[in-house]
């Protein structure tokens, strides 16, 4: 397998994941430089900046995982989040595989727990960084993605094509409350 940024480096039958760690889950802390990099590029370069190098990284970082989405379908997004979760220090989520989508529902978000108790004051839009992300993923894997509630707790949509999602409410996504 390949080193390059993106490549199933690590992934096995065990590991969705386009990364491996050696500890069992990853160090909160690095929750900290997320929130100050959606920052810094919010306030230098605005919003719309924000959204392309969220869809950027979707698309081109992702790009191994996306591929694997395609060839592997719903199951393939469930098993992958399934394994994200369970790395993510602090989460508390339910991944469920419906027949023509998985739903993911994020009962404690450990990136806004650990910013809150840290005294961080989450970036304008925080929440809808999984939103852009999350669709420009789906897009590359021939899927889309929806995103609901905020704040701690979500839920995300994973669908096939044709289910035909009604569009994003962006105001349906709650903010960080301080």
């Amino acid at each position: 397998m390949s080193d390059k940024p993106g490549s199933l480096r690590g992934v096995t039958q065990d590991n969705a994941l386009p990364y491996h760690d050696t500890k069992p889950q990853g160090a909160a802390d690095f929750y900290f430089a997320i929130n100050a990099t959606f920052r810094f590029i919010q306030r230098r370069l605005g919003r719309e900046a924000w959204v392309r190098y969220l869809e950027e990284m979707g698309r081109g970082y992702y790009g191994a995982v996306n591929e694997r989405w395609k060839a592997g379908g719903l199951p393939a997004v469930a098993a992958y989040w399934r394994d994200f979760f369970a790395a993510e220090p602090g989460a508390v989520a339910e991944v469920q595989t419906l027949p023509d989508r998985v739903e993911v529902h994020v009962r404690e978000c450990p990136m806004i727990k650990h910013l809150k108790a840290g005294g961080r004051e989450a970036a304008q839009n925080f929440c809808q960084h999984c939103f852009h992300l999350g669709q420009a993923r789906a897009e590359a894997a021939g899927l889309q993605m929806r995103l609901s509630g905020g704040d701690g707790a979500c839920w995300h949509t994973f669908a096939m094509a044709e289910v035909k999602l009604p569009p994003q409410d962006l105001a349906a996504i709650k903010e960080v409350s301080p």
